[in-house]
């Protein structure tokens, strides 16, 4: 099924979006309430909590005094993280039995204030936060659950910076417009990305490409919308090698705004193992056989696999290649030689723009670009012997 992260800062909205999700048919999972269920009266979590803590954190009733539990870890970070130590696991345990027992086409939304916070964003097909300026969340704050507007800002600036929290963000809904307007938001993100999102998922396949040829002005933003997409393939491959490869991953340079990754592998018989994994993780495998030219060099064609996002808000193309192969170091070649060379660079960007006034669909002009990309292929070589460049790739340190 699909797995949606859901967070925003207090005051942000986050329930009120969580609940016009659950109206359209999501399955809920609330990180708060869980917290509370795993250390109930007569849990374990309780008995950890007490065996901690100390009696005094009990109340009357046989159920946690929060204030004087909040108290004893308040400024005590020791303190703070065993007690932590006692509710994540069971938080994330219960969250794996509940999202276990949802039907195969759910579109499960777990609604957990500090996933920014506790690097969970991997974890999910797609994360949505909830924004809405300081100054809005405070008269919420103040007029909804009676802070004052110093306790309010406390509260505001003790959570992760806002551009922090943006950067998770593969969905921003800004909630600062009425309830009318947030209704709108919610139902188009439910239509147009999630529903079909969660079908892509289930049956297998990428989102669909139009066909059309749409070159774009730079978005500086791109190679941060690349690295949580590899985020994602690494926490569902342990320390796999990605990296984000192409035009997207080049300053300045305009591009079709898809993003090509790059999956090194030892051999293309593990790519096919792993196929399925990727395919869960929300990267179904392209049909077909895959190749890129071979630039001159022995060998007519560079085979790899190609996986494809299933996610309809953010095209990718996953290349799958052997590492040290030809068409893994041109890849990275390339994308080096043009960071480096601004007039390579601006060369590629004056030609994309004559292609594109002359070619509407992206095969048309994929076809014109391969003279300039056997001149690049040299060029590139003469500046990697010039220059002693090594590949170097993304993968991250052991």
């Amino acid at each position: 099924m699909l797995k949606v992260g859901l967070t925003g800062g207090i005051g942000a909205g986050k329930s009120a979006v969580a609940q016009r999700l659950v109206e359209r048919g999501a399955i809920l999972i609330d990180a708060d309430r869980l917290a509370r269920e795993v250390v109930a009266a007569g849990t374990d979590g309780q008995a950890a909590v007490v065996e901690a803590f100390g009696p005094a954190v009990l109340g009357p009733d046989g159920e946690l005094d929060r204030p004087a539990l909040g108290a004893r870890v308040f400024g005590d970070e020791a303190a703070r993280r065993r007690l932590e130590s006692i509710i994540h696991p069971r938080v994330r345990a219960r969250t794996v039995e509940l999202t276990a027992s949802a039907a195969p086409d759910a579109i499960v939304v777990n609604d957990v204030p500090l996933l920014v916070e506790t690097g969970l964003a991997p974890s999910f097909h797609l994360v949505v936060v909830v924004d809405a300026d300081p100054a809005v969340r405070i008269e919420r704050l103040v007029s909804l659950r009676g802070m004052t507007r110093e306790q309010a800002a406390a509260r505001i600036a003790a959570q992760a910076d806002e551009a922090v929290r943006r950067a998770a963000a593969d969905a921003l809904i800004a909630n600062d417009a009425g309830l009318d307007e947030l209704d709108a938001r919610v139902e188009r993100l439910w239509q147009d990305r999630l529903r079909p999102y969660e079908e892509n998922l289930r049956l297998g396949r990428h989102a669909p490409n139009d066909g059309a040829l749409h070159v774009v002005p730079p978005d500086p933003t791109w190679p941060e919308q690349a690295g949580r997409v590899i985020a994602r393939i690494r926490h569902a491959l342990p320390g796999a090698d990605v990296s984000h490869i192409g035009s997207t991953a080049v300053p300045g340079l305009p591009a079709k705004d898809r993003l090509d990754l790059m999956l090194a592998v030892p051999t293309l018989e593990e790519a096919d193992k792993l196929a399925d994994a990727l395919g869960r993780a929300g990267l179904p495998r392209r049909e077909g056989e895959w190749y890129n030219n071979a630039r001159g060099l022995p060998g007519k064609t560079w085979p790899k696999r190609l996986h494809g996002n299933a996610d309809p808000g953010r095209p990718v193309n996953l290349h799958v290649r052997v590492s040290g192969s030809p068409g893994w170091r041109f890849a990275l070649l390339m994308r080096d030689h043009l960071r480096a060379v601004p007039a390579a660079r601006d060369g590629y960007a004056a030609a994309k723009e004559r292609w594109a006034a002359r070619h509407r669909d992206v095969e048309g002009y994929a076809e014109a670009k391969e003279p300039w990309f056997d001149s690049e292929a040299v060029a590139a070589e003469e500046w990697a012997q010039a220059t002693g460049w090594q590949p170097a790739t993304d993968k991250p340190k052991p």
